[in-house]
């Protein structure tokens, strides 16, 4: 509570940003981040609940840091925020390009393709993020998800009260998916290959005799593909993008024959 109050007060008064006390502040509140023992995002019950005042310490940790280059081998960079460390010690596989920054939490037994996990972002047990695969700033992933190659979940910092995007645990994100603007995957869903999903987008479950439709979430065990919806326009009526919900992932204990199971049955690229 005491970590709050300052980081409100600064919020309020940049000016504050000057004292040492409060630098103090916003960067305990970073390395609480790093540990994972502070979420910028959490769960309740079954809806989550967003720490606004944490993200407001990550956005006033980047005027209080000072550009400085960093030397990695024959690489070089020259940024405000430090490389994450100690993977090791964490039980991490990090495979070499993968980068992530100080402030995003890896648990034990994730595996780093060559990707990027930015500030912020906290990343659960087991969860694959395969290459060229991105976690955005704040973004919230769950226990044994599989990121696939290329996909993209958003970063978000403002405004503060915004969700991040949260890809709950068990979930098969397909390669060259979008989820970006604090769109929700529930458990367990497969999201097929170039999948893109916004805060509005819709959502159409065509599974039943009448579409069901939902914005930005994605109800647990969906299995969801690429569609298109037609909207009228001054211009004319047009394609719209959409994604579809055309199967449920079996309840199963096993869930990587679930998995594949939910692919074959739906014939889901990923």
């Amino acid at each position: 509570m005491a970590l709050q109050q300052i980081i409100e007060q600064a919020w309020e008064n940049r000016d504050l940003l000057k004292e040492q006390n409060t630098i103090e502040a916003v960067r305990a509140v970073i390395e609480e981040l790093d540990k994972g023992r502070l979420r910028v995002a959490e769960p309740v019950g079954d809806d989550w609940k967003v720490n606004e005042w944490v993200k407001k310490a990550v956005l006033m940790y980047f005027p209080i840091q000072a550009m400085k280059t960093i030397e990695v081998g024959p690489f070089e960079f020259h940024d405000k925020i430090a490389l994450k460390k100690n993977y090791a010690e964490l039980g991490v596989r990090v495979v070499p390009h993968a980068v992530a920054r100080y402030g995003a939490y890896l648990s034990k037994g994730v595996i780093m393709m060559p990707s990027y996990v930015n500030i912020g972002a906290y990343v659960e047990e087991g969860t694959m993020v395969d290459t060229w695969a991105t976690v955005g700033s704040c973004a919230q992933v769950g226990k044994h998800v599989h990121l696939s190659g290329g996909v993209g979940l958003g970063g978000v910092l403002e405004p503060v009260q915004a969700a991040p995007v949260i890809i709950e645990d068990g979930a098969f994100i397909g390669s060259r998916s979008i989820l970006v603007e604090g769109c929700r995957i529930g458990k367990e869903a497969v999201i097929g290959a170039g999948v893109t999903i916004t805060g509005s987008s819709k959502i159409i479950d065509v599974t039943g005799s009448e579409p069901k439709e939902y914005k930005g979430y994605v109800p647990p065990r969906a299995v969801v593909i690429p569609g298109s919806y037609t909207k009228k326009f001054p211009a004319g009526d047009f394609q719209v993008p959409c994604a579809l919900i055309i199967g449920q992932r079996k309840e199963s204990t096993d869930l990587k024959t679930s998995l594949n199971d939910a692919l074959r049955e739906n014939a889901v690229a990923v």
